[in-house]
């Protein structure tokens, strides 16, 4: 049986192994394949038997197969079958191991020689093993002196090492202990620096331990301390000073001690913490009875409310703490930046590396921002606090606002004057500075809405809404400019907070020009001229002059100001302005209306009579005389009341009050109204002309001496003035007359017609108007339009001159047309000289 025993041993999937187990069913395909050229095979037969089929399953158990044998009654039967079985697989093994006979022989072969190769490869182990051992017992004793001459080699240089260093630290030691026994000559930077070189050497060479080491390094700990302690000094004292020579030396001998950034981190801190520390001193209510001395008066209690008593000296100690605050805070932040400015301009002699690199890290903050920043944030949660926590506090500064704000500016102000120097950066930018001016915006909102409440409450009290027919006396009107004059010149000395200041006026002048303007009465009333001035009328006038006693010394405060002041109080100036018309134009409107009426009159009248006794008339027209009476009634009693009772021939029109303009535009008015409707007179005999030039002179007297003084009138006098000899040159003589440049050239034109045939038809003829028609068009056209008018009449009366036959014009006609062309060329010259109505 040694065959097969080889033979499974060398194929492991042989159908010998596989059937001496029967667990393994899936391999019964490949036994099959591999048995003898039968048709079928044990196994096959097997499979299909019921007996043996339980031995092919994996879970065979043959305690349970013997069991169900007894139990079926048929053992020896069973077990005979068995033994057939056992048979026929012995025969088949047997039949396998024949038929590969030659293969197991091969394999048996090939077994011996691995077994002779193996012997071969234990011997030669076995000798490799030997020269081992001989070879370690050879090299064992020279590496273990190899080893120990190593480590006594070490220990020299260790020792060496140490005692150079030792002996370097000794010698610097002295040099250092040198240097610091003549202070007077004490170099603090190369002090720091032999410091530094031996706590290095002590430090990274590991020579604690050494007793002359260790004395000198408990000498060195009192020496850094000293060396400290001076350069903190020389720092602190050329920052209080601004001495760029002792900054620059405190930080070497802290670069020297490789202490440079922790430092000068330190040093900023405490200029924070002293900042921080006198915004809350000064701000801290309880320490005003520190200055009192007591709880006395003048005292404060814990809730921060002063004494009975005490309130005028709490608020001067208040003050007086701000004060000092902004002082401290200025030399605080200009010690710092001089620090800063100093670290970004020295370097370290041997390194040449700049200070300000080894204390900023890329990103960092710049050292002025840090302490900026802190007291920004420190002032403005203090102020809020104290602004909360104590209505004193609260009052104070609301009502003291424009000098806190004006302490605060003065701050920023030197602070920029102390730092600006060229090329290097200021200590606060102006986002710095805006933050520090918005911390108080909590303030600054209080004091303008108290502005706009005092002013307002002012105005409520003279024009309540409940009545009406109530009307403020001067004393009110003055109280209310008194109280605008002292808002803006509590801070006239502060560009932009006067501009918030003036906004809020506005409001005000707002406010009062709608109350003034409900107050205004209407009705027919209000519009009469030809009696007595009414009681609406009276009550006008006075609101008028009220509002524009507001108007011109509102003005002439602000006068005094920048441009933009004005600029900002325009608009509410403006409503004052118009209110203060609105209140009086109906009744002047009226004035001119009758005015206007009278020297319409002027068309019924026969300027063509001739005789000497029409010219001998020394009587005025009726129209005038008319139109003098009504300018005599006006002046009694309603211009009286408007106008101010110094004005003379001489008034300033630079003084000019809104009535004395609306009497100035309807003075003008009614002169260049008369000039206008007197060149439309035809016919114009030369007595008629002696009559007209008489009105003139009338006219020109009743305006000045109860209107307006005519000399001031400016173009509409002139116009007047020269109207009057036109009237008496020949027609030759007008085109080269100096008098046409005062005199628009429409007015001429409408005089010439008086001057032409009777076919030479005048605008107002040829259209068939009436002469207030004829004037209501004239005053919504331009000089352009109204030539258009009268050159349709020229052309009219040329067709009709030529429809008859003649060959002569008028001398009148050419002229006309010489005029008008030269008009038409030059519009917009014309139109400048052409007098405003």
């Amino acid at each position: 049986m040694a065959s097969p025993s080889i033979h499974r041993s060398s194929v492991p999937s042989s159908p010998l192994q596989r059937l001496s187990t029967f667990k393994d069913r899936s391999n019964l395909p490949s036994i099959i394949s591999s048995s003898s050229s039968s048709s079928s095979s044990p196994l096959d037969t097997f499979s299909s038997d019921p007996v043996f089929s339980a031995f092919l399953s994996p879970d065979f158990d043959s305690t349970r197969f013997s069991s169900q044998a007894l139990s079926s009654g048929s053992a020896a039967a069973r077990a005979e079958k068995l033994e057939d079985g056992i048979h026929l697989l012995e025969k088949q093994l047997r039949s396998e191991v024949l038929s590969r006979h030659d293969d197991l022989l091969a394999q048996l072969s090939s077994l011996k020689e691995a077994e002779s190769a193996l012997s071969t490869v234990r011997s030669g182990i076995s000798t490799l093993q030997s020269s081992v051992r001989r070879i370690r017992h050879e090299i064992a004793e020279p590496h273990r002196q190899i080893r120990l001459k190593t480590v006594q080699l070490s220990n020299l240089h260790q020792t060496a090492d140490l005692l150079q260093f030792t002996v370097k630290i000794l010698r610097l030691s002295k040099k250092l202990n040198d240097l610091m026994k003549e202070p007077e000559r004490l170099d603090l930077s190369k002090a720091a620096q032999f410091h530094r070189e031996i706590q290095s050497l002590c430090d990274e060479n590991g020579l604690s331990g050494i007793s002359v080491v260790d004395e000198e390094i408990a000498w060195l700990s009192e020496i850094g301390n000293r060396l400290r302690s001076d350069g903190m000094r020389v720092l602190e004292r050329g920052m209080e000073g601004l001495n760029q020579a002792e900054v620059g030396i405190g930080l070497q001998v802290f670069y020297n001690l490789g202490e440079l950034r922790p430092t000068v981190d330190g040093l900023i801190n405490k200029y924070k913490n002293q900042g921080v520390k006198s915004i809350g001193s000064a701000l801290d209510m309880k320490a005003i009875p520190v200055s009192s001395g007591n709880f006395g008066p003048g005292g404060v209690h814990r809730s921060g409310t002063p004494q009975i008593g005490g309130g005028s000296k709490a608020k001067e100690g208040l003050w007086q703490r701000i004060n000092s605050c902004m002082d401290q805070l200025h030399l605080i932040v200009v010690a710092v930046w001089h620090l800063q400015r100093v670290l970004s301009k020295k370097r370290d002699p041997f390194t040449h590396v700049l200070f300000l690199d080894e204390v900023l890290q890329e990103g960092d903050p710049m050292l002025t921002d840090r302490v900026w920043e802190a007291l920004v944030k420190s002032f403005a949660s203090q102020m809020k606090s104290a602004f909360s926590a104590s209505s004193f506090v609260k009052e104070i500064f609301t009502m003291g606002y424009p000098k806190l704000f004006s302490m605060i500016e003065s701050l920023l102000e030197r602070i920029s004057r102390d730092t600006d120097i060229k090329g290097v950066p200021p200590a606060i930018s102006s986002e710095g500075k805006d933050q520090m001016l918005g911390a108080i915006d909590l303030l600054q909102k209080s004091f303008l809405a108290l502005c706009l409440s005092r002013l307002s409450d002012l105005v409520n009290n003279i024009f309540p809404m409940s009545n009406r027919g109530s009307i403020p006396s001067k004393e009110q009107i003055s109280r209310i400019i008194l109280r605008i004059q002292e808002e803006i010149e509590a801070v006239k000395l502060n560009g932009h907070l006067t501009l918030l200041v003036l906004r809020e006026i506005g409001k005000v002048l707002i406010l009062l020009a709608e109350r003034a303007e409900y107050q205004i009465s209407t009705g027919p009333d209000a519009r009469q001229v030809t009696g007595p001035a009414t009681p609406p009328q009276l009550k006008n006038f006075i609101l008028c002059q009220h509002l524009q006693e507001v108007h011109t010394r509102v003005s002439s405060t602000i006068s005094a100001l920048p441009s933009v002041a004005a600029d900002v109080l325009s608009p509410s100036l403006g409503a004052i302005y118009g209110v203060a018309c609105d209140s009086v134009t109906s009744l002047f409107q009226a004035m001119l209306d009758r005015l206007e009426g009278c020297v319409l009159q002027i068309h019924e009248h026969n300027f063509g009579v001739q005789g000497m006794d029409a010219a001998m008339d020394n009587n005025a027209s009726a129209y005038m005389d008319e139109l003098q009476k009504c300018v005599v009634h006006f002046r009694s009693e309603f211009l009286s009341r408007l106008l101010p009772s110094s004005l003379t021939p001489a008034v300033s029109t630079s003084a000019e009050t809104i009535c004395i303009g609306l009497v100035r535009r309807m003075a003008s008015r009614v002169l260049i109204f008369f000039i206008r409707h007197a060149a439309l007179v035809r016919p114009l005999s030369e007595s008629g002309k002696l009559r007209m030039a008489r009105d003139m002179a009338e006219l020109e007297l009743a305006v000045g001496q109860n209107l307006f003084p005519v000399e001031q009138l400016g173009a509409p006098y002139r116009a007047l003035r020269a109207f009057r000899p036109v009237i008496f040159l020949e027609t030759s003589q007008l085109e080269g007359s100096p008098l046409l440049q005062d005199l628009p050239l429409s007015v001429l034109l409408h005089h010439l017609y008086s001057r032409g045939p009777e076919e030479l038809q005048s605008p107002i003829q040829r259209n068939k108007l009436t002469p207030l028609q004829y004037s209501l068009w004239l005053d919504s056209q331009g000089e352009d339009q109204i030539w258009k008018g009268i050159k349709a009449t020229l052309d009219d009366y040329a067709v009709t001159v030529r429809a008859r036959g003649d060959k002569e014009f008028s001398p009148v006609y050419p002229l006309m047309l010489r005029l008008g062309s030269s008009l038409a060329e030059s519009t917009p010259a014309s139109q400048k000289s052409q007098v405003s109505i």
